[in-house]
């Protein structure tokens, strides 16, 4: 099949948006590709439809767990195949997963960066019949962008044992500095590159200066119709800005990655129907959810980078519909900023006893743990301690550049198990343990392919039907796991974190401080970015096209600057009209106060009187006290 009859069989899409179908046709000739397609430009089209157009299996390398999750479930219900590794699975688990890429139909493997690091996968993706790569949220590849990721660097190995694969990496965002690192880091051969322009005509950026920024908020909810997208800087404040526009009679809920999965689902899911009018979130909301509808997002606090602002306020009016993106901006919030990052970045001394905390915590013994992940509650971890959360999550970053972990986002993995002995073995296991026939009986019953594959399993449906309690299914299942019956990995929402290499004592910890100044140094730079676009009277739209190196925009004539330029310039039109009015009238014959105001046609009261005083003050009119006169 062509492309065109792909994207209408599996899509039902008529056509492709601007620069899909150059940027497809260019996958389709080989060439290593880099394409910037702002936030809803439809980036994933451009990898999916090549990938089925040819034979083979296309690799899939994204920070976002859930976005991948989210992209697997889709490919899914289309009837495509596709499978996604990512840190909390097990190795067996992994290794059955690789083989179905080697040997069965799966068109599609999502792989989480760190997994990179891992020989097995590496090995395992060299017996595979690759027809593309493709790196989603490229930016993270380089040290300049705004949310760089240190197992990024090891896309580059996939060239090694696929050299003749074309590569194709996708962002919204990056400067023009960051596409030539992204290139590099790459390894890109004469790519082709397609960037569709970062301008949003139907979006109004507005800046907002008020020191009472929750009036200001409820008078946006009021006065702008559709729904709406409040981004505020910590879970806390989620449900307190929530309760408030509550309080205003407004129908809002809150969002943040400490929900329980399921209460996280459905607040989406109300928010995306229309049943919530607002929600407000931490940045972790918004990623992967098409919402085209939305009229305007807030940001109640400054972001960390003009790129990320640009992402997130880029969630509104994706159906081409007027809408507004707001910063709500004061000045103690501005001066704030800087400081607030220069506290939570770390000391070299800091990073280092992170470390040391963290082989204490996970009671890992000098050279051992290489390769073993440990489920990681950073909350609890930091309590422990009495250490910043934000100081340690930017110490985690450095210890992943210079390669000691790797650590992923918080995400939901449903338990899951499989039996490892054959039907025979279970059958005789069970004529001979009855205590655990009534369980391998159920499980067998709920959940088909349990001897071929890990299946998903839900231990309190099982509770319920064999009238036990919970943990008493968590039990049997442990034991059935230490007699190697089965396999069971137990669910978990927290971060995963993989030791890549053994833990060494302080005197082998070694730490790349040169990169730890440029880091520093890349953020100064970033937060600079933002206070000048929240101070600056330039047009909003013309600021941020500059900072991605397109700078010959016009003035977008919507934002809150533009409109005032507007407002000054009708203004001084008026102005000008109603002087020509009064030196027009007072030409036929003097006029009392009251008889000029009512006699000039322009302006409102006020301005016709304040045009007679400044007349009276250059002395181009005069008055004896009752009457005006040239």
């Amino acid at each position: 099949m062509t492309a065109i009859e792909i994207l209408q069989k599996y899509w039902g899409h008529p056509a492709f948006r601007p620069l899909q179908q150059e940027i497809i046709t260019s996958v389709l000739e080989k060439k290593d590709t880099l394409a910037l397609l702002p936030t809803g430009g439809g980036k994933s089209i451009c990898f999916q439809v090549p990938a089925l157009v040819n034979e083979g299996i296309c690799i899939v390398v994204s920070p976002l767990i859930a976005l991948m999750k989210d992209q697997v479930e889709n490919l899914k219900s289309r009837g495509i195949e596709a499978v996604a590794i990512y840190a909390g699975m097990g190795k067996r688990e992994i290794d059955i997963l690789l083989d179905n890429c080697i040997y069965g139909k799966i068109k599609f493997l999502y792989l989480s960066p760190e997994r990179l690091l891992s020989d097995l996968v590496r090995v395992r993706i060299s017996y595979m019949n690759v027809n593309l790569i493709a790196v989603d949220e490229a930016h993270c590849i380089s040290q300049w962008g705004y949310d760089f990721r240190p197992p990024y660097l090891q896309i580059a190995k996939l060239r090694e044992i696929l050299p003749d694969v074309p590569v194709l990496a996708l962002t919204a965002t990056a400067t023009s500095f960051v596409r030539q690192d992204i290139m590099e880091k790459l390894e890109m051969k004469e790519p082709q590159v397609f960037v569709k322009s970062f301008a949003r005509d139907n979006l109004s950026y507005v800046v907002f200066g008020q020191e009472d920024k929750y009036k200001k908020l409820i008078d946006i909810c009021k006065n702008v119709g559709g729904t709406g997208l409040v981004y505020v800087r910590n879970r806390r404040e989620t449900a307190e800005v929530s309760n408030f526009i509550n309080r205003n009679h407004i129908k809002a809920d809150f969002y943040h990655a400490g929900l329980e999965r399921a209460v996280r689902f459905q607040k989406q899911e109300d928010w995306k129907l229309n049943k919530t009018r607002i929600i407000v979130a931490t940045n972790a909301f918004g990623m992967g959810i098409d919402k085209a509808d939305v009229r305007f997002v807030v940001h109640l606090d400054l972001p960390e980078s003009l790129e990320a602002y640009y992402q997130e306020a880029g969630r509104a009016g994706r159906d081409e519909k007027r809408s507004y993106a707001v910063l709500l901006a004061n000045q103690s919030d501005v001066m704030g900023l800087e400081a607030r990052y220069i506290d939570t970045f770390p000391s070299a001394d800091e990073i280092k006893k992170v470390y040391h905390y963290l082989g204490n915590y996970f009671q890992l013994a000098f050279g051992a743990g290489e390769g073993i992940t440990f489920t990681f509650d950073i909350a609890d971890f930091c309590k422990r301690f009495n250490i910043s959360v934000l100081k340690t999550i930017s110490a985690l970053k450095f210890l992943e550049h210079d390669g000691y972990i790797a650590l992923s986002e918080s995400v939901f993995l449903p338990s899951r198990l499989m039996f490892i002995v054959g039907h025979e073995d279970v059958y005789r296991f069970q004529i001979e343990n009855r205590a655990y026939d009534g369980v391998i009986k159920t499980i067998l019953r709920s959940y088909g392919g349990a001897f071929d594959g890990f299946v998903k399993i839900n231990e309190a449906d099982l509770a319920k039907k064999l009238k036990v309690s919970f943990n008493d299914i968590v039990a049997l299942l442990n034991k059935l796991q230490s007699i190697e019956m089965l396999t069971y990995i137990q669910q978990t929402d927290q971060p995963q974190l993989q030791y890549i290499r053994p833990r060494v004592d302080m005197d082998h910890f070694d730490l790349d401080v040169k990169y730890l100044a440029l880091r520093k140094e890349i953020m100064l730079k970033q937060i600079n970015a933002v206070v000048a676009y929240t101070t600056s009277n330039k047009c909003r739209s013309v600021q941020l096209l500059n900072y991605f190196d397109e700078h010959h925009a016009a003035k977008c004539g919507v934002c809150d600057v533009c409109l005032a330029e507007k407002r000054a310039e009708n203004e001084v039109q008026i102005n000008d009209e109603i002087e020509f009015e009064i030196v027009s009238l007072l030409q036929h014959q003097p006029l009392s106060l009251d008889e000029l105001v009512q006699s000039i046609k322009h302006g409102a009261e006020n301005e016709r009187i304040e045009a007679i005083r400044e007349l009276l003050d250059a002395g181009k009119i005069k008055t004896d006290g009752k009457k005006y006169y040239l």
